[in-house]
């Protein structure tokens, strides 16, 4: 086990753990960053999407090791100075959710998604999201949430 420095949400984290434990199991158990969620541990349901460097990734199949060197943002990241992303205040705006369990994935994907195309079609959208799964089924709602948020941010200053 060695001492890793993490950028984690704009802040150096040390964390003592060795290389070839998940990223996810590191957030969770050792930094207590509880947001980013255990699904499937197989990287088939999307619970546990970070961003790493900006894309979104899937951290239950992730090394520490290879996300060492990278700025990690989980979803306790996103808001600044008590302030929701467009993203998140459109998953509120739009009961994107139900159980609430996918929440975090799902924002996470949606906040890459925005981030490397502004303005998606649903079709876009639809694809984009394909990987992150809801077991409510609010899809329909996740995709007005993702179209409210870029029309917020097509609109307004970024946040």
């Amino acid at each position: 086990m060695s001492e890793i420095i993490l950028n984690i949400n704009g802040a150096k984290t040390p964390v003592s753990a060795p290389g070839d434990e998940t990223l996810l199991s590191v957030l969770r158990n050792r930094l207590n960053l509880t947001g980013t969620k255990y699904g499937c541990g197989e990287g088939e349901c999307g619970a546990c999407t970070v961003l790493l460097d900006g894309k979104a990734t899937k951290s239950c199949q992730t090394l520490l090791s290879d996300a060492a060197a990278a700025k990690i943002t989980t979803i306790e990241g996103l808001e600044q100075h008590g302030q929701l992303t467009f993203v998140q205040q459109a998953f509120l705006d739009e009961d994107a959710f139900q159980c609430g369990y996918c929440t975090s994935g799902m924002i996470m994907r949606a906040t890459a998604l925005l981030h490397d195309t502004p303005a998606p079609t649903e079709k876009e959208i639809i694809s984009r999201m394909n990987g992150n799964i809801c077991r409510c089924g609010t899809y329909p709602r996740i995709v007005v949430a993702v179209q409210r948020a870029s029309h917020s941010m097509t609109k307004g200053a970024a946040r």
